[in-house]
């Protein structure tokens, strides 16, 4: 199949240089407005093209992928998470799955870093008093927050990103203690001076800052849920820019209400967009709107990651980013 005669719909507006890219390789469909797709928009879009280059905000299931024509034979997803597609039945039908990994690693890591500062140092506060015009001058014992060197911060998922983490929070003083599937080795642990607990629980009632950073499975839905957060200190910190659903949102909230919790730093949500209302309003939380991968730098990565993926694919050859079912 010529990479020339290949159709290729891309969901939303990506960076120019991605653009152009793609129409220079590919007979493209470019997404203006950037808009999401509707589901119905979707449909028809997967009847006409020969790759799909969807992002973490189109949600391809078994009923979607039933409608999909039988042109469709790649599935090229804008972004290293892929809970959106159902790749089980996309291979099913004969569908290959890429996506694009390592690429937010760095840029993640520093978003973890940001919010972390940003909570402890009450960072948004003092923003606030600047922008409302209530600040009237130094006080020692104005603002005060805490101080992130020799604090103990347990990373919750050690792979790419839970270790750019660590390398960063070895760097402020922090101690790296870490929770995974399957334990580092040695030689990996010694590099960043990691302790691995092998009980979650246990960890959780140790550390005073944790980091979400595993992906989005059946085994970690709502991993931090009611009874594990009420494990841990008063005084701890949580910080989630991995995936929403990690954390019961509304166990969360009710911690931070009740003065269990110190404060968390969160760029994922359990629902999206639809955010506790009461969450929104406390003063001790940072909310961003999923920015963690948000880099020029990164995004045009990311493109060229996709469009590595398709021009392998439209050689006869298997994307270097395929995805297989059950991967993770």
């Amino acid at each position: 199949m010529p990479a020339s005669r290949l159709t290729v719909v891309v969901t939303r507006r990506l960076p120019e240089v991605v653009e152009t890219r793609l129409k220079e390789l590919f007979d493209v469909e470019l997404r203006d407005p950037d808009q999401p797709m509707t589901r119905e928009e979707l449909a028809a879009a997967m009847r006409r093209a020969d790759v799909l280059v969807p992002t973490i905000t189109d949600t391809i299931d078994a009923g979607l992928l039933a409608q999909a024509g039988e042109k469709l034979k790649l599935i090229a997803n804008y972004g290293a998470g892929f809970d959106h597609i159902d790749v089980a039945t996309a291979r099913q039908r004969g569908i290959l799955v890429s996506n694009t990994p390592g690429v937010s690693t760095e840029d993640t890591a520093d978003m973890v870093m940001a919010l972390m500062l940003a909570v402890v140092r009450h960072i948004p506060e003092g923003l606030h008093l600047i922008k409302s015009g209530g600040w009237t001058g130094w006080s020692p014992m104005a603002n005060l927050g805490g101080r992130l060197g020799g604090r103990r911060l347990g990373i919750l998922g050690m792979g790419r990103i839970g270790q750019a983490v660590a390398r960063r929070a070895r760097a402020f003083g922090l101690q790296v203690h870490y929770h995974n599937r399957k334990r580092l080795r040695p030689e990996i642990e010694a590099e960043h001076e990691a302790t691995w607990w092998e009980s979650l629980d246990q960890m959780l009632a140790r550390v005073d800052i944790v980091s979400v950073n595993c992906p989005h499975t059946p085994s970690t839905f709502h991993l931090l849920n009611a009874r594990r957060l009420k494990l841990m200190k008063p005084s701890a910190v949580v910080v989630n820019t991995s995936r929403g659903e990690v954390i019961d949102q509304n166990a969360l909230t009710r911690a931070l209400r009740a003065g269990e919790l110190a404060g968390a730093g969160l760029d994922v949500y359990e629902h999206g967009t639809d955010i506790n209302p009461r969450l929104v309003d406390l003063p001790n939380v940072v909310l961003l709107p999923h920015m963690g991968s948000a880099t020029l730098e990164g995004r045009i990565e990311m493109g060229e990651k996709v469009i590595i993926n398709i021009k392998t694919f439209a050689d006869g050859h298997r994307p270097p980013d395929q995805v297989v079912p059950g991967m993770y």
